[in-house]
């Protein structure tokens, strides 16, 4: 049998489809009481910038709240908007972590994309903001 590469690509968006606009706070009852916040999804999905074909991950954000916590039914509709986003491991957690940082300035905050293996390789990608960190 000969079988001849595809070199198919599924269509996918661009950065312009994640929906940062859902992303709600509310007020931490308890400042200066430092706790740990920690959120995971084990079926986050995002798409591959070279082929469109999915990749699927466990997500886990841990962050310290200085203020304002995140309000959870919208950090859902915001993840669901990476489903069709064309994008690398290591720009996901750095994108997401500006978000969440963004909008609920915690202490601080860990983002961790724990990929399914592909193609043999395992891919675990972490990005670590504090207070001090000046991106926002």
């Amino acid at each position: 049998m000969d079988f001849q590469p595809l070199d198919k690509k599924f269509p996918f968006k661009g950065y312009e489809a994640i929906d940062t606009d859902v992303l709600e706070t509310f007020q931490y009852e308890y400042p200066g009481r430092r706790i740990n916040l920690e959120i995971g999804t084990e079926e986050f999905t995002t798409l591959c910038p070279f082929s469109g074909l999915p990749d699927f991950g466990i997500l886990k954000i841990s962050y310290i709240p200085d203020k304002l916590c995140i309000e959870l039914r919208s950090l859902k509709y915001y993840l669901l908007s990476y489903r069709q986003v064309g994008i690398f491991y290591e720009h996901l957690v750095n994108r997401v972590i500006e978000d969440l940082a963004y909008v609920c300035k915690p202490l601080e905050m860990t983002v961790e994309a724990d990929y399914t293996v592909r193609g043999g390789l395992k891919t675990r990608a972490v990005a670590v903001w504090r207070k001090d960190d000046t991106f926002l």
